[in-house]
């Protein structure tokens, strides 16, 4: 039995009148006849009980065209989800990001991205920058926010680069040098480094060392904490100099981002598998293409204002 045999039936049922469905369904009447019959021998009893004057529904069919009717609503429903998920409307989103450097604007990109799409079910993930990467190329991840990492072209993600985050020092205001336009990498020489742990943030950490030594010199770290927090808390007790991106440093913190010259940027990136791009994942980048070309993203959150 198909739908179009329950079609048939119900617009017979409603009509009670064969030649009135064949008006409204306009197809010919024998072919309503021989679907009630097919839909009677399927189920093994009579559905309609017919005259020369009138169709009546049996107590069969009467059950029948109620479940016809919740049927064909749902049947409607999963045609609509199945259109909505298909542009990107209905769906789900798994994004796994780091933390800090995505604070200034993730929470207010996806307020703005469930307005536009309340039926897509959001799930975010907060992992180390390597975690994000795995977790994408391994399908449990819809799409990241992270750094690149060494192993980034051997998963065969596709990336976007969102910001080139320039590195500098994380100061308390009331230090000599908070004031400072930016800091010669030099003057890192001789003074008690703090930055986060390589195995957390291996492209943060190894562009501070690479700087350091490019400026000729090895760095002296005293910490190197899982947690971007910590960094800061430790420069805020007065242990020593934190080296982070521009984007950790919020402008009510009690400490003051100063670029270090010359410049040594980390990207932040958007990472999805090249194999599996759903339309919901469609639909949120482009609405983080829109924002970082208005410059939402960053707006009114820049640490060095």
């Amino acid at each position: 039995m198909e739908l179009r045999h329950l079609r048939y039936f119900q617009a017979v049922a409603e009509e009670k009148s064969y030649s009135g469905a064949a008006r409204k369904l306009r197809v010919a009447q024998p072919a309503l006849s021989r679907a009630v019959k097919e839909v009677e021998v399927y189920l093994g009893t009579m559905v309609l009980d017919r005259s020369r004057h009138h169709v009546r529904l049996t107590a069969a069919g009467s059950v029948l065209l109620a479940e016809a009717a919740g049927l064909f609503e749902r049947w409607e429903e999963s045609i609509q989800k199945v259109r909505r998920t298909a542009q990107g409307e209905e769906g789900e989103l798994r994004l796994g990001y780091i933390g800090p450097p995505t604070e200034p604007f993730l929470g207010r990109l996806l307020h703005d991205f469930s307005t536009a799409f309340p039926r897509v079910g959001v799930h975010l993930e907060e992992r180390t920058p390597e975690r994000v990467w795995e977790m994408v190329a391994n399908h449990r991840l819809s799409a990241g926010l992270t750094r690149p990492v060494l192993t980034d072209s051997a998963l065969g993600l596709r990336t976007l680069v969102l910001r080139e985050e320039p590195l500098g020092v994380a100061l308390p205001r009331s230090h000599s040098l908070a004031s400072a336009h930016s800091i010669p990498w030099l003057a890192l020489r001789d003074q008690p480094l703090i930055v986060l742990a390589r195995r957390e943030g291996m492209g943060l950490h190894d562009a501070m060392i690479s700087g350091c030594r490019q400026a000729g010199f090895i760095p002296r770290l005293i910490h190197t904490p899982s947690l971007i927090g910590t960094v800061l808390n430790y420069v805020e007790s007065g242990s020593g100099w934190g080296v982070v991106t521009d984007s950790v440093i919020r402008p009510e913190s009690p400490l003051k981002f100063v670029p270090l010259r010359p410049s040594v940027k980390v990207p932040l990136v958007l990472v999805w598998h090249e194999d599996e791009d759903p339309p919901a994942v469609q639909r949120f980048r482009e609405l983080l293409i829109a924002w970082k070309k208005s410059g939402k993203l960053w707006s009114k959150n820049s640490a060095t204002v």
